[in-house]
């Protein structure tokens, strides 16, 4: 699989580290039946999912990878920052 960092183009997976899914954190500070949904649940359905990954051995971005898992087609990859993660 080859992901295009938005700064220094097309590169092989094995560059990148791979955080996990890319979620919004729950609202507020206190604990709540949300937070622990967040820290603990997925649903890990096959299909469209949006992951974070770093560009460990390149420019050390963080970036939103956009992609299908059952036919491995990279969609789209934005970086974090801009994607509102």
């Amino acid at each position: 699989m080859r992901l295009g960092c938005p700064i220094c183009g097309e590169r092989d997976r094995r560059e990148f580290y791979y955080q996990g899914a890319a979620l919004s954190r729950p609202e507020g500070e206190v604990w709540a039946p949300e937070w622990d949904d967040y820290i603990h649940n997925r649903d890990n359905l096959p299909g469209v999912t949006r992951d974070l990954w770093q560009h460990e051995q390149g420019c050390g971005a963080w970036l939103i990878v956009t992609r299908n898992t059952v036919t491995h087609e990279v969609l789209g990859v934005a970086l974090a920052t801009e994607a509102g993660a």
